[in-house]
């Protein structure tokens, strides 16, 4: 494989032979593998760089720029770059354990510090990817600006191109943006992960958590908060770590149906109607025409 091939000879601190040891997980786009060179281990994700221009440059930007935080560890960049049709990221591999209780409050505490890291505005310098779906990250001077115009806008017209959403939903999307300003506390900028599900996360051997597959940007920390409760897989610690180091403003259980508005809709771009209910389910929860 040519990418692997090329790959490879960037990883130059390296002298042992470097075998791909086998196959691993890596969702539905990407052919993703274990290498070996002598004691040291790599992960190797590649995919088509027609259909997912820069995905592997922003996912490597991302990185980069939460490790610049000192705040939460994620897997060091190897090497990034093309070969042919193709796109590769190579990072350090991570060997990934269950976690502790201690690893959970290190999760929250870690994640609270992430999120103190701030900016002059919503956004960041660059678009990049949630999922396989680009998203845009134009600055804008308030969250309920970026959130209405970066991310749920440009999803709802994707849904309602492919005859997912009807006009009924999209006039009640229309109300939202409205009434959205009122809806929640202002706070400065935030940088989030974007992406944070529990697939996303690694525990490792020595208990130390590790962020995976970022979509940054600079955003409301409760939009972080509010996607590890879409699908579960966190811990209660977790919750009350981050709350002990960077309190949440009252009422943000409340808001969670609100943020999650924008992951379903990418689900429901990529997978289909099964989510239509739960946005159904988040927007009642704002309906005033009821």
């Amino acid at each position: 494989m040519e990418v692997i091939n090329q790959s490879l000879k960037l990883i130059t601190n390296v002298n042992e032979p470097v075998i791909v040891e086998f196959p691993v997980s890596g969702g539905s786009i990407n052919s993703c593998y274990k290498l070996r060179a002598g004691k040291q281990c790599f992960f190797l994700k590649i995919n088509d760089s027609r259909k997912y221009p820069e995905m592997f440059l922003k996912e490597a930007e991302g990185l980069k720029t939460i490790r610049s935080t000192n705040a939460i560890n994620v897997p060091a960049v190897i090497a990034q770059g093309t070969a042919g049709i193709e796109q590769y990221l190579i990072l350090n591999w991570v060997e990934e354990k269950t976690g502790s209780r201690q690893a959970w409050e290190k999760l929250g505490e870690n994640l609270a510090k992430m999120h103190q890291v701030s900016s002059h505005s919503f956004g960041l310098g660059y678009g990049n990817y949630m999922g396989s779906l680009g998203q845009s990250n134009k600055r804008h001077k308030s969250w309920a600006s970026f959130f209405i115009n970066e991310r749920l806008i440009p999803q709802v017209q994707m849904a309602t191109k492919k005859h997912l959403l009807d006009s009924t939903l999209t006039d009640k999307f229309n109300l939202l943006y409205d009434m959205l300003p009122e809806l929640f506390p202002e706070e400065a900028p935030s940088l989030i992960h974007g992406d944070l599900w529990s697939g996303n996360y690694i525990i490792t051997e020595g208990g130390e958590p590790v962020l995976i597959d970022p979509a940054i940007s600079f955003g409301h920390r409760e939009f972080d908060i509010a996607m590890t409760t879409l699908f579960g897989g966190f811990n209660q610690s977790f919750y009350d770590s981050y709350n002990n180091a960077f309190p949440l403003q009252k009422g943000w259980q409340e808001r969670l149906p609100l943020w999650n508005l924008y992951p379903l809709l990418i689900h429901l771009n990529l997978f289909g109607i099964s989510y239509l209910s739960a946005i159904k389910s988040s927007l009642a929860k704002y309906d005033r025409t009821k």
